[in-house]
């Protein structure tokens, strides 16, 4: 039964916290395909000389919504500018062009590692499983695991007129039988206490995908959980998956949804995993040292221990990287482009946009802003960044001018900050006015926040290039 409200829906502390500090911080079958390209492989029996690096994507948060469920009436327009920046109003097509640009670039397999939809609807789940089908029908295998949005969640929500309306959502065996193509069926082996699996994606490379949410209370809390954790039952299941790995001197990516090391020099909670050091403890026993992971929706890449260059002749002290991929949904809606060689088991990344102006141009699609869509993109998270900057200096006592300066800064930032070059690429905007007044400011939480977007980092948040451990 559907209910209907003339109210927003209320907004759980966390999200409160994450549009507070990451938006104001201003802050997406064929079977056969899978046996083709990786499934049946067996490193041990390929002749050595004929393996050939393979190419692949990482992508997270793409928050889909299905667009049946949306109007674009008063209170979706509500819903979405009152959001932590997500690009909803056009959320199908960027699905659609993560499915041409699949088509035109051809990578061996994709990894969407959590929050496929935007509030776990089960309408949205069921329009991407069909665009993720014809992604395996072009050739390109798919891997998937939830994020916090997607199961039992009571945020499930259409938009009709000035009124939002429940919907359904699914559970966590729904999602098991609607992914089933894209990971499950091809498991090697899958956790009894979670949604992780392990899987082989092509010759030498297994991914490790873990199954980090809390979702099971999120009926009897009245929100979906956002804090995540690996738990103690699946961390032994991960050590007796990696054996399996091992068996075919495999390397082994590992994939979950939230983040293993803190992305941000901010105090704040809900992104790195709660249990995140005996994590860290798993992953070096079992020599993994490469994590994909999303959920903070911005861009960053972090390696523990912090200093790179550090020399230890201990296991514990190998270098572990963490790559926070941006959201899909949100500016500049980009994902990570990868390559494995299964020889030198080296593994490279750097970040690539959605290519949606060719796929607006290739359908004869006469929508200026999908036809600008970069332009658009980016000056629509600009400003919506811009106007909650003003609004959060409006009480103080800063002169117009001066507000609209900081503003001006604040707005700049965020943009890097998401794309991940503003710890690379700030210089310019430290130097201006409303930078200097941001530093001038002791008290509060926006000083800091300005001046930690705008730190310096020597590691680059948008390539990376590392060796995988062989098993």
């Amino acid at each position: 039964m559907k209910l209907t409200t003339d109210k927003v829906l209320p907004l759980h502390k966390k999200t409160v916290i994450f549009s507070f500090v990451v938006l104001l911080s201003l802050s997406l079958v064929l079977t056969s395909c899978k046996d083709t390209n990786s499934s049946n492989l067996n490193s041990a029996e390929l002749d050595q000389a004929e393996l050939q690096p393979v190419s692949f994507w990482v992508a997270t948060d793409t928050h889909f919504l299905d667009k049946d469920l949306q109007d674009g009436g008063q209170a979706f327009q509500t819903y979405v500018t009152g959001g932590d920046g997500k690009m909803l109003p056009y959320s199908d097509e960027m699905a659609e062009t993560l499915v041409y640009d699949v088509e035109q670039k051809k990578p061996e397999f994709i990894i969407l590692s959590g929050d496929l939809t935007n509030n776990g609807e089960r309408s949205s789940h069921q329009k991407l499983t069909e665009k993720l089908k014809r992604i395996e029908q072009k050739g390109t295998s798919v891997y998937v695991i939830p994020g916090n949005h997607d199961l039992f969640n009571p945020w499930a929500r259409s938009f009709s007129g000035d009124k939002q309306l429940l919907t359904d959502s699914i559970t966590d065996k729904d999602f098991v039988k609607m992914y089933s193509d894209f990971g499950y069926k091809e498991a090697v082996s899958r956790d009894k206490e979670s949604l992780s699996y392990i899987v082989k994606a092509a010759p030498n490379l297994w991914l490790l995908m873990l199954d980090s949410s809390q979702y099971l209370n999120n009926q009897k809390y009245g929100f979906p959980q956002t804090d995540g954790r690996i738990a103690s039952s699946t961390l032994s299941w991960m050590d007796e998956s990696v054996k399996l790995a091992a068996k075919e001197h495999a390397s082994v990516i590992t994939v979950m949804h939230h983040n293993l090391l803190s992305h941000t020099s901010m105090s704040v909670s809900g992104f790195k995993l709660n249990n995140s050091q005996e994590a860290i403890k798993s992953l070096r026993k079992n020599g993994l040292n490469l994590v994909l992971s999303g959920h903070i929706h911005m861009q960053d890449i972090q390696v523990d221990p912090a200093d790179v260059n550090h020399d230890s002749a201990s296991s514990e002290q190998k270098p572990i990287y963490d790559i926070a991929t941006s959201a899909m949904a949100v500016n500049p809606h980009q994902y990570g482009a990868m390559t494995f060689d299964p020889l030198s088991r080296t593994v490279t990344y750097e970040t690539a946009s959605l290519n949606v102006e060719g796929w607006t141009k290739a359908n004869g699609i006469t929508d200026h802003n999908l036809l600008n869509f970069k332009a658009y993109a980016e000056d629509t998270f600009a400003t919506n960044s811009y106007d909650k900057a003003m609004d959060s200096l409006k009480e103080s006592t800063y002169t117009e001018s001066e507000k609209e300066s900081m503003a001006k800064v604040m707005s700049m930032l965020n943009v890097r900050y998401f794309a991940g070059t503003a710890g690379t690429f700030s210089k310019d905007i430290k130097e201006l006015p409303g930078y200097k007044l941001w530093e001038g400011q002791q008290d509060g939480f926006l000083g800091g926040y300005v001046q930690s977007m705008a730190e310096d980092k020597e590691l680059s948040n948008v390539a990376l290039e590392v060796i995988l451990t062989k098993q």
